[in-house]
């Protein structure tokens, strides 16, 4: 990871935004930035580099020392108020950047108290570049993908008659740790027959029955970057209206996915999808937006959302996610993240988007 260029890109921007230096402190952007893994760190990026510098407590000085090495690193031992101080004094800078979703007021208050020091709120810029994936970050999301497909294709073998949703879940869980996860991306969906009328169901002890569909979202992390895909398969053969159901989903993935491509606006992308199912006269069951950024966070920009202006840069990485959710019989939702191209998207993920039927 060249954290260096992406610090540099970052000081580019900072005198248009009037500030000398930005107090970076959502974890995600520290890690970005720095490498730092850790649970407590902060960087002060300047607009000149110089001066600039990690920061983090006494846990993490060893860490950072291994994963921060091309930054001056400081660590306090009393508290991050004083730290920054000294930061902003030995840097120079007098107008500093925080990140408006970054910090609590609590914590506002006691840096604005700092002597010879303006706060002005700053918002997304670290979280914009991060919408273009370099190729270290495609290579982390290959990866992530392909452990959750791993799991996929292990995860099968499991559906047996009474399993529950939540021990599903389990054996998800494990099948993607065994397949080379560090962890998950989010807690997995696991839904069968009538639950999997709700988009966000949280596996319950429902037991799987014949003819249920059984609707999972999941996603391995993997080198700290996030996976996320959806596939909903039968237990048998399921009712003609979720195989219809399912065809129908299919087709309005495969119209996002064919309308994604740099400059396309987040918008155009969703109405692409919804179309389909609206001229199905399934539009009301279709609730939530066709998809988002995917990276060193489960939800980041870009987002394809019926109000959403953002237009799609090559190396993005966005999920396509159309759903259609009928309570008390079921839902489908298909989802695979693409990155963005020139002249299209290439599909990450592997597993069939065909129905399967255990």
């Amino acid at each position: 990871m060249d954290h260096q260029l992406r610090r540099t890109k970052l000081s580019s921007r900072l005198p248009d935004l009037e500030v000398d230096a930005l107090l970076v402190t959502r974890l995600p952007n520290v890690r970005y930035l720095t490498g730092f893994t850790g649970s407590n760190g902060q960087a002060l990026i300047t607009a000149s580099g110089e001066g600039s510098v990690f920061l983090t407590d006494g846990r993490y000085t060893e860490q950072s020392r291994r994963e921060v090495p091309d930054l001056r690193r400081e660590t306090y031992l009393v508290d991050f108020p004083s730290m920054f101080a000294k930061a902003c004094n030995d840097a120079s800078v007098s107008r500093v950047g925080f990140e408006v979703g970054g910090i609590t007021y609590k914590l506002w208050d006691q840096l604005s108290g700092t002597d010879g020091v303006t706060l002005v709120p700053v918002g997304e810029e670290i979280e914009l570049l991060r919408w273009v994936k370099d190729a270290d970050e495609i290579e982390l999301l290959n990866g992530a993908q392909a452990v959750t497909d791993e799991a996929f294709d292990r995860i099968q073998t499991k559906l047996v008659e009474g399993i529950s949703e939540r021990d599903l879940a389990l054996e998800l869980e494990w099948a993607m740790r065994q397949a080379g996860a560090e962890g998950l991306s989010f807690d997995s969906i696991v839904a069968f027959g009538e639950s999997a009328a709700e988009p966000h169901h949280h596996p319950s002890d429902r037991a799987l029955r014949p003819g249920d569909v059984v609707k999972l979202d999941f996603g391995a992390l993997y080198g700290g970057y996030h996976a996320d895909m959806t596939r909903t398969i039968a237990f048998g053969e399921p009712p003609a209206e979720l195989r219809e159901i399912h065809d129908l989903v299919a087709a309005a993935q495969q119209a996002g996915i064919s309308a994604v491509r740099a400059g396309v606006s987040g918008r155009d992308a969703d109405g692409a999808s919804r179309t389909v199912i609206a001229d199905a006269g399934r539009g009301a069951a279709f609730s939530h937006s066709l998809g988002h950024g995917v990276g060193l966070e489960i939800h980041e920009g870009p987002t394809l959302r019926a109000a959403s202006d953002d237009v799609l840069p090559v190396g993005a990485v966005v999920t396509v996610e159309p759903g259609v959710y009928v309570p008390g019989l079921g839902g489908v939702r298909i989802e695979d993240m693409v990155e963005v191209t020139e002249d299209g998207c290439r599909v990450i993920g592997t597993s069939t988007r065909e129905l399967v039927v255990v």
